[in-house]
């Protein structure tokens, strides 16, 4: 029996159905390329967007294709430009009533326009507690960042979403990392984290996100990994082989182009691909390394990823100007992720 937590509730008004099936949940984990960007819809057509990908024009590209027509909340789980561009066209055009966030403030000149965006728009800041909001019938329990976590590293802030709508259950939990998801282990038991039916890929995939403790508690039945053409080599063997592991059907974005997943009233749910219906395929192999530079150019120099980022250099890969292992804390050739 799961634990019953005590949250704050805010519940979004109803409205008329978009070009999602009306009577269901939908929720498509959406094609932005190396990026994340989640989009539900409840039965009673309210909507969320959980990220929105690193191109404006992608985003405006998927909301004419799926035919949005409202949004009620926009959610960013962490300031990263691959999460949050895309959410600046979407609150522009629908002005939703609110923009769930991590508050740490990201210094970027993406994030600074997405303030603008959501300052313009009218749209309400809410900063990510223990709470539960409710897209009609959907229940959404907003997992927020556990205390203690390092406030200049935004993959380490992540917001997550546990998505319940009748026995179906979706986790999503951002660029988290193990250190995150080991708090969170100790936060809270078990049995509130899983078994959950679809489950996004931490991070793209990468090697220091999932871990096998994590997925342990977890105990995803399917796995959908949002990427794109990159040079972190996302996602890595080493994602791929836990989920294999635990015996989860993997999808991938970058294979099969968006992935929908509908639910009944109850439960019950189905799973599509733009691009067929199987599972994804084996790993793409890494790409090799970035070329050194050129000996006639001195190298750049940074004192933390901080600084990386600010000069929108971020990531780093081994052999690129600046690189050092100082900065690539777990040594697999790609700093400042």
């Amino acid at each position: 029996m799961r634990r019953r937590l005590t949250l704050a509730t805010l519940t979004l008004g109803m409205a008329a159905a978009q070009a999602a099936p009306s009577g269901v949940l939908t929720i498509r984990f959406l094609d932005v390329g190396q990026g994340d960007a989640v989009l539900v819809t409840a039965p009673t057509g309210q909507t969320l967007l959980y990220d929105g990908g690193r191109s404006e024009s992608r985003m405006r590209e998927l909301i004419r294709q799926y035919g949005v027509t409202r949004l009620d909340l926009a959610a960013a789980s962490h300031g990263d430009a691959d999460h949050i561009t895309g959410l600046i066209p979407a609150i522009a055009l629908f002005k939703p009533k609110l923009f769930l966030n991590n508050g740490v403030a990201a210094t970027t000149q993406t994030y600074s326009r997405l303030l603008n965006v959501v300052g313009q728009a009218g749209t309400q800041g809410l900063l990510a507690r223990e709470q539960v909001i409710h897209l009609g019938a959907v229940k959404l329990t907003v997992i927020p960042p556990p205390p203690g976590m390092p406030r200049d590293d935004q993959n380490a802030n992540s917001v997550g979403l546990l998505i319940q709508y009748g026995t179906f259950r979706a986790l999503l939990t951002g660029d988290s990392e193990t250190p995150q998801t080991q708090a969170w282990l100790r936060q809270k038991p078990g049995s509130f984290w899983g078994p959950v039916d679809v489950y996004k890929s931490i991070h793209h995939g990468a090697a220091n996100g999932d871990s096998a403790a994590w997925l342990a508690a977890v105990r995803p039945k399917n796995v959908v990994v949002s990427v794109g053409p990159n040079n972190y080599g996302h996602p890595t063997g080493t994602a791929l082989g836990l989920y294999r592991k635990v015996g989860a059907t993997v999808y991938r974005t970058d294979q099969q182009g968006t992935v929908t997943v509908t639910v009944q009233p109850g439960g019950r749910y189905a799973i599509t691909t733009e691009r067929g219906r199987g599972p994804a395929t084996a790993p793409t192999s890494r790409p090799p390394d970035a070329p050194a530079p050129s000996p006639s150019a001195p190298p750049a120099s940074y004192p933390n990823c901080a600084a990386v980022r600010a000069a929108g250099k971020a990531p780093l890969l081994r052999g690129q100007p600046g690189y050092r292992a100082g900065l690539d804390r777990d040594g697999d050739g790609v700093a400042c992720e």
